[in-house]
């Protein structure tokens, strides 16, 4: 069978990383990669990393791109992929508009399509958007869906769509399951990276921030750097903030924080490098979905910069809490963390409820008609 994984990210290529190398490893199957290049820097920096060589590459990124016009370089360039190619499935992960339009290009030629990371859902179109109507739309056409969780899957059920749901974990705990054993056992590649960040104080806690979402952009940005201006403030308290290239978010970013010398303005990090900083993070600040999957998984507490998340399940388990972009909070919250040892020992307990670092496995297997035992958190 061939399989034709799709993705154009840097997220995505970080989950479906792992799937690539099971579908390889898998009897009777034939993996094909086609990057869209949404994310063109950013993408590279993860197919370096892990290896992939991909097959096809649209580039599709210009400068200053709508959503509408991304959608349609998409679906115009995959279209000619896909006849030549001929596929026996299409597998698209997540909720970018990558993801979307290469599964709605599939279902135009009839070709099954396989959802990585399926069922996710706040049930509210703004927020994430796009990313809430993306996800759900490529599981009303998606012939394969493969969620992370119980919880995604039950949301799948409740919806009566057609796809087979098969409880998988994350694929982004494979990746970072992988890259920490990586970091552990090479000290020459752990040498470079301690002196890469030799700028982090060990006296201090270290808070590190990523932010990007579109909901957050305008009022939202302004109220998460006013919030970590007044962090600053702190002596025992550093912060490191890989700030994204969106010029909505680097922008106000770098105008309100650039000159403050307690609060380190990085670019965006290569995955590596980030799976370094989240390791020794005592504190996470995000609004990023991987990143509140993979923190919890490393003893990480999360506040998440957004009111809903698609991603309850650490929220339920007591490892991430919702603090939305409002500066008061953010502050309360964090310093209650960095206050009150009791507290964070409340939510720096390692919780896995996204995988067990075979979910990639358990895709492969079900593509080429195995049976696999479902993720049970």
């Amino acid at each position: 069978m061939r399989i034709l994984s799709v993705f154009g990210t840097r997220p995505e290529a970080i989950k479906m990383a792992p799937v690539i190398k099971a579908l390889a490893a898998e009897s009777g199957l034939q993996p094909i990669t086609c990057v869209t290049g949404q994310h063109r820097q950013m993408l590279d920096q993860v197919l370096e990393l892990f290896g992939i060589k991909p097959d096809h590459d649209l580039s599709v990124m210009t400068p200053n791109q709508t959503l509408n016009g991304l959608s349609g370089r998409v679906i115009e360039g995959l279209d000619a992929i896909l006849a030549d190619e001929k596929p026996d499935y299409v597998l698209t992960h997540g909720d970018t508009t990558t993801a979307m339009a290469a599964s709605l290009a599939a279902f135009h030629r009839n070709i099954p399509v396989g959802h990585v990371e399926a069922g996710l859902r706040t049930y509210d179109l703004s927020k994430p958007w796009p990313e809430e109507f993306n996800r759900r739309t490529i599981d009303v056409l998606a012939t394969k869906l493969f969620a992370p969780t119980e919880t995604s899957a039950a949301n799948l059920r409740s919806e009566r769509l057609n796809g087979e749901i098969l409880v998988t974990g994350n694929t982004v705990i494979d990746a970072l399951m992988e890259t920490v054993e990586r970091i552990r056992t090479t000290p020459e590649l752990k040498a470079q990276l301690d002196a890469r960040f030799s700028f982090l104080d060990p006296s201090r806690k270290l808070l590190l921030v990523t932010g990007h979402r579109r909901e957050s952009f305008g009022d939202g940005f302004l109220n998460i750097c006013k919030a970590l201006a007044n962090l600053s403030r702190r002596d025992n308290l550093q912060i490191v903030y890989p700030v994204h290239l969106n010029p909505n978010v680097s922008d106000p970013v770098h105008e309100l924080l650039g000159k403050n010398p307690n609060i380190s303005l990085i670019d965006p990090q290569e995955y590596l490098s980030f799976v370094y900083l989240l390791n020794r993070a005592d504190i996470v600040l995000t609004d990023s979905g991987g990143v509140q999957e993979e923190a919890p998984s490393l003893g990480k507490p999360v506040l998440v910069m957004r009111d809903v998340t698609e991603r309850p399940e650490a929220v339920a388990a007591g490892g991430v809490r919702l603090v939305g972009a409002r500066t008061t909070r953010i502050v309360s919250e964090v310093e209650q963390l960095l206050d009150d040892a009791d507290h964070y020992a409340s939510f720096a307990r390692i919780l896995n409820p996204y995988g067990d670092g075979h979910a990639s496995t358990r895709i492969a297997a079900a593509l080429a008609g195995r049976s696999s035992a479902a993720f049970a958190a």
